[in-house]
């Protein structure tokens, strides 16, 4: 997968990023081989690579960029059992059974993360926390006790219903508490697991692009001259680098935007919060030792005003909205220090895929479909992507299975592929703007010509840098994304840099550079 400093192409930089590093690794650099080769080194194919190890299996880590450096370090890092999708839904789609065991699968990751830091004694700021749940202020309750009798259903018997949130200065009414939640630093805890592996015998390797995948006995992956055999392989790449249509049809990208901002230790308690608003909104605390230039306070930091990605032409309002919705509720919030972005897959049944991967050689797993529960899907997907390569048995592989197919889920999915469909219509579309010269610095544009469509960012300092604007995975036109500075594909969540290099899948590769490409200055 393509990573790189920025969270998914992010023009902000997130509170774990200037918080928190991990070790830097060499490239591949000679054919070599392992029991399991995993590509991806965010959350879940480090969980992958850690446990596998614990299960006396050798590993290589693949990761075109750092470890940590894609999605993981634009999450808000929420370990929690409260599912973001809701009970009554999961219980409606799943069954009780399933909604049982989405509910014991989540609570495990979050007592693997805990049990893994102390074992390494990983500094990650690893706390145990309370979770508040609540509706919007003047909305039904129904929602707040529809979700409490399918928690209770599900196994979390003690959830219960308070009369309000732990916020000083807002009122959120009714909600529910989900007791032992769990937060940490996400940079630091990876970094910690990073150590682990490469004490365990694992070896990674950075700056080590994954060409090609396939499996079979050996399976074999090339990244440019050289190739890693292995016994399995795992895709941990946020969304497959390896297919071209089995699991996008059943998932959509979401970009999703988040603020950081001190506010006073007291004017909160240290916890997460969530809210049933449309769009939802996503809070959680943060001590000052996770930024030491904030003395005195407390980090709040808060996330939403999600949007399919590559589908908004607002994107340079949405920090501003969150913000507004948060002073009114946090008036004691200080100045905004952080802005990033990140991007999240949602799937139409509301649980991740993990498992083997759908039309491919059974030694073949993948990992995606986070929900918004990245972190403990990410540890999920290690317990349970190490017992399939074990052939050992799992109660929870038929849940996450990625052949899976829901028919209470089918509307949703319809209602996705329809969206997905709609898109290619912009291959019919005039451009963004007549010609070049009507592009702003630092910024970007789709032009037409003739029959071609052309993706062209011009440079602060006037320079053109032009690419075709058809993303490489299935033929979408990408869309310029004035806040991330990114060109993003509203078909699958393909993302590209303002020069047009992917830095987030399924595509695998960058836009092409066609002959008629050219650099050059303004003539203005």
């Amino acid at each position: 997968m393509k990573t790189q400093k920025k969270a998914g192409g992010s023009s902000g930089e997130s509170v774990w990023m200037a918080t928190g590093s991990t070790p830097s690794f060499p490239r591949l650099q000679e054919n070599t081989q392992a029991d399991v080769c995993i590509v991806g080194a965010g959350i879940a194919g480090m969980s992958t690579a850690y446990m596998a190890l614990q299960a006396g299996q050798s590993v290589i880590v693949l990761d075109d960029g750092p470890v940590g450096g894609g999605v993981t370090q634009a999450t808000t890092a929420h370990l929690s059992n409260a599912i973001d999708d809701r009970f009554y839904r999961i219980e409606r789609i799943h069954g009780p059974e399933g909604a049982r065991l989405a509910a014991e699968s989540h609570t495990a990751a979050i007592h693997r993360i805990a049990g893994i830091a102390q074992k390494e004694a990983i500094a990650c700021d690893f706390a145990w926390v309370d979770g508040y749940l609540f509706a919007p202020p003047d909305e039904s309750q129904d929602i707040i006790d529809r979700e409490l009798e399918a928690a209770h259903r599900a196994g979390l018997e003690s959830v219960r219903k308070i009369a309000r949130a732990p916020i000083r200065d807002f009122d959120t009414g009714p909600c529910l508490l989900f007791p032992n939640q769990a937060q940490f630093h996400p940079l630091r805890y990876l970094a910690g697991l990073a150590e682990a592996i490469v004490r365990g015998g694992g070896r990674i390797f950075s700056q080590t692009h994954a060409d090609r995948i396939e499996g079979g006995h050996p399976a074999r992956v090339s990244a440019g001259d050289y190739t890693v055999t292995s016994q399995a392989i795992v895709v941990a790449t946020n969304t497959p680098v390896n297919d071209l249509v089995a699991i996008h049809t059943k998932q959509a990208p979401y970009m999703t935007y988040v603020i950081g901002a001190p506010i006073p230790r007291e004017a909160v308690a240290k916890a997460l919060y969530w809210d049933l608003d449309d769009p939802y909104h996503y809070i959680r605390y943060a001590d000052a030792d996770s930024d030491p230039k904030e003395q005195g306070d407390g980090m709040l930091i808060i996330g939403g005003e999600d949007h399919k990605t590559g589908q908004a032409t607002d994107t340079e309002e949405r920090h501003s909205r969150l913000e507004a919705w948060a002073r009114k509720r946090f008036p004691a919030m200080r100045e905004v220090a952080y802005r990033w972005s990140g991007q999240v897959m949602e799937t139409t049944d509301g649980l991740a895929f993990i498992g083997r991967n759908p039309l491919d050689k059974e030694n073949v797993f993948i990992v995606t479909g986070d929900s918004g529960m990245g972190i403990t899907h990410g540890a999920i997907a290690g317990v349970l992507l190490t017992d399939l390569i074990m052939g050992r048995e799992n109660a929870w592989a038929s849940l996450y299975d990625p052949s899976r197919i829901s028919l209470m889920a089918s509307a949703a999915y319809i209602g996705e592929t329809v969206n997905m469909a709609m898109q290619y219509k912009d291959w019919l579309t005039t451009g963004d703007v007549g010609s070049e010269d009507e592009i702003q610095s630092d910024s970007g544009a789709i032009i037409r010509r003739g029959l071609s469509k052309y993706a062209v960012y011009r440079d602060a300092v006037g320079v053109t840098h032009e690419c075709s604007a058809v993303c490489p995975h299935l033929g979408c036109i990408v869309q310029w994304n004035p806040t991330e500075k990114t060109w993003d594909c509203p078909c699958h969540g393909s993302r590209f840099d303002k020069f047009g290099e992917v830095i987030n899948g399924p595509a695998n590769k960058s836009l092409s550079r066609s002959a008629e490409v050219s650099q050059h200055t303004s003539k203005s």
